[in-house]
């Protein structure tokens, strides 16, 4: 049977190669309070995000050359709203590798859209910390041509 962290990351495009990050991306806080000392993914999140919004300034900087800043913000706003952070981790079957507490589990955790969103911010955080900026541009760049 198939490891589904690697499943996972092939669909990302990253040979990921630190499992336990990889695993405290998958956590949500609900598990981490309670299986101390495990980790929850929130700072990678945090890293995350700001990788994201870097990435997709910059291509649509590229794309939209002479628009708006006003244009490009709201456009930026759009791709990485949790909404379509959360649509695009649907795709990936992110909610099927996460780590929840119990309560978390009980109220649907796996395909709430923050939760969804985060997770997927905190993977990305994860491929540039191993890949870089070149990386975590391949991964955005597969995640927005699919939808």
């Amino acid at each position: 049977m198939e490891d589904p962290l690697e499943v996972l990351g092939r669909r990302l495009g990253h040979d990921f190669q630190d499992r336990a990050r990889l695993l405290q991306a998958l956590t949500h806080r609900s598990y981490a309070n309670e299986h101390p000392p495990e980790a929850d993914n929130e700072g990678l999140a945090f890293l995350g995000d700001t990788v994201l919004g870097l990435i997709v300034a910059e291509q649509l900087w590229l794309a939209e050359a002479g628009a708006s800043v006003g244009a490009l913000t709201r456009r930026r706003a759009d791709i990485v709203s949790g909404a379509n952070l959360a649509k695009w981790a649907e795709r990936l079957e992110l909610g099927g590798h996460l780590r929840l507490g119990k309560g978390e589990q009980r109220t649907g955790g796996h395909a709430k859209e923050s939760v969804l969103a985060t997770a997927l911010e905190a993977l990305l955080a994860i491929i540039y910390l191993e890949g870089g900026l070149p990386a975590a541009r391949r991964a955005i760049e597969e995640l927005a041509a699919a939808g």
